[in-house]
């Protein structure tokens, strides 16, 4: 999936932080960690990377597959224990201070390697990992903007099938069915739709509930490509609105275009949210804006930076975020808009296509 200078690009600079750590190895086991530094996207791998060597253990059957997709690591088949494997390549390599992902590593787990790999001094990485993930290389946007334009097209075929009488469950399934046709591996996370009243809930998950004239649709999806995941909401009626209701809509776009041109590098995730809250806010929805503003999207569906008001992270060029203000209001019904976007210096690129206008079906 990587080409091979992304990966080399990537295993040195995660060498250069292990440097910083001043550790002699690291045991890498997330999965999309180990995905983005050695190109292997099977579901069973440890790396173990050295200052000079790069180990990927993996079991029986992946064997064949990461032996073509991390051309940069020596593939070993490891014991029935693992960590039996990992404490024999720490033993030859002479590492004393030995990094791991403590945010991924249960406390049993812990327990299995001080209990199992002796004499080493155990670090914490914290999401070292996870941060080098935020700037996404030009290979990386390709294919969220591909995922991207899957879920455009899955919107647009939707809205030829959503009708009365029909249920949020059969506009979610054709939702994926469509993404899988265009090339989804399936969606990138359970679909929300959530109509009628029950779109006042944020993540309202697709239900046997039947659509109904007058029901806004909220539809919060995205598409798995590559491994990559995209994600956008829309908002539409199924017949003339409530006035509150068209009210809510125009609010909620006018604070997702205004925060979204608001996105520009060197602002802090908070900074952004706050340019849609006010718009939220000072219209008079004050608390009904409960969710922040966006979160970053990779081979994780949420990933740093976050837009929120605690999103202290200014944001970079090739950050790909999402933008998507709403406002629920209980009794009544919800309204969110979602983008996904790229951050460009004063002018963010966005990826999603589909119209924000008010649609009434």
């Amino acid at each position: 999936m990587f080409n091979v200078k992304n990966l080399s690009n990537r295993l040195n600079t995660f060498r250069s932080k292990m440097k910083d750590l001043k550790i002699d190895g690291a045991i890498v086991t997330k999965i999309e960690n180990y995905m983005y530094l050695s190109g292997f996207t099977g579901t069973s791998a440890n790396l173990l990377i050295t200052g000079k060597k790069a180990y990927l253990l993996t079991d029986f059957r992946y064997i064949e597959q990461s032996s073509k997709q991390a051309p940069l690591f020596e593939i070993v088949q490891h014991k029935p224990d693992i960590i039996d494997t990992i404490n024999e390549i720490v033993k030859s390599e002479g590492i004393i201070k030995l990094g791991f992902e403590e945010l991924n590593v249960s406390f049993a787990q812990y327990r299995q390697y001080t209990d199992k790999i002796n004499g080493v001094e155990f670090h914490g990485m914290g999401s070292l990992i996870d941060d080098l993930r935020i700037i996404k290389d030009e290979q990386e946007i390709e294919i969220i903007s591909k995922a991207v334009e899957i879920a455009d097209a899955a919107f647009t075929h939707v809205l030829s099938v959503i009708r009365p009488g029909i249920t949020e469950l059969d506009v979610a399934a054709e939702l994926e069915y469509k993404m899988k046709k265009l090339g989804a591996s399936g969606a990138s996370f359970e679909t929300i739709v959530a109509s009628g009243l029950r779109s006042s809930m944020p993540h309202g998950t697709a239900s046997g509930k039947r659509l109904e004239p007058g029901d806004a649709i909220t539809m919060d999806f995205g598409a798995m490509y590559n491994h990559y995941c995209s994600d956008m909401t829309r908002t539409v009626f199924l017949g003339q609105p409530e006035k509150e209701m068209k009210d809510i809509y125009s609010i909620v776009l006018n604070a997702q275009l205004t925060s979204e041109k608001g996105a520009k590098r060197g602002r802090t995730g908070s900074e952004v949210d706050k340019i849609a809250r006010d718009i939220i806010y000072g219209n008079g929805y004050e608390g009904k804006f409960g969710h922040g503003l966006g979160h970053g999207v990779g081979l994780e569906i949420h990933e740093s930076p976050r837009l929120s008001t605690g999103g202290g992270r200014r944001l970079e060029n090739n950050m790909t975020v999402t933008i998507e203000p709403g406002i629920y209001v209980e009794g009544l019904g919800g309204v969110r808009i979602e983008d996904t976007i790229i951050i460009k210096d004063d002018s963010p690129v966005v990826l999603t296509k589909s119209p924000k206008e008010l649609i009434i079906l």
